[in-house]
């Protein structure tokens, strides 16, 4: 089975595939996409928009996992920019005709690491453990997408969703 996670941000979207077979997991490729701050709103979406869309033409995943959305309440506006975001991921997963699935964050931390009150940075550590990542540049939001394809590979397996 192949996973795409994807985290999403209009200043950085992270990415990460992973391919499970015979009870191990390989990381197919993972990142982060970030569309200058400087261009306008609809260019940063559109840059989102394709590199996604590349990803999947390339990786032909199984089933793509989007993290929820979630909103703290001192910053409404994030909710609308994210929206945002999150519907031109949707587009390019429904015109490549995948499944997407959304999970929180606090499920995938409690599926990996059995806690979901885990900080990212303990994600983080758990996720270049199990997939062998020796790179200090390993940036948070292509570590988060990476949980997101892992915990949702563990849910399946153990039928927890």
């Amino acid at each position: 089975m192949r996973i795409l996670g994807i985290d999403p941000g209009l200043i950085t979207t992270g990415y990460g595939v992973v391919d499970i077979k015979d009870g191990g997991v390989k990381i197919l490729e993972a990142g982060t996409i970030e569309p200058s701050v400087k261009d306008p709103f609809e260019k940063r979406l559109f840059k989102v928009h394709l590199h996604i869309t590349t990803i999947l033409q390339a990786h032909h995943p199984d089933v793509v996992v989007l993290e929820k959305l979630y909103a703290h309440y001192k910053h409404p506006a994030t909710v609308a920019v994210l929206g945002h975001v999150r519907g031109v991921i949707c587009l390019s997963v429904a015109q490549q005709n995948i499944e997407l699935v959304e999970q929180s964050v606090k499920r995938i931390r409690k599926a990996l690491l059995g806690n979901g009150n885990a900080t990212k940075s303990q994600c983080q550590e758990f996720v270049k453990r199990l997939l062998n990542i020796k790179s200090a540049g390993f940036k948070l939001d292509a570590s988060d997408a990476l949980s997101l394809a892992l915990g949702q590979a563990h849910m399946m397996r153990y039928k927890l969703i």
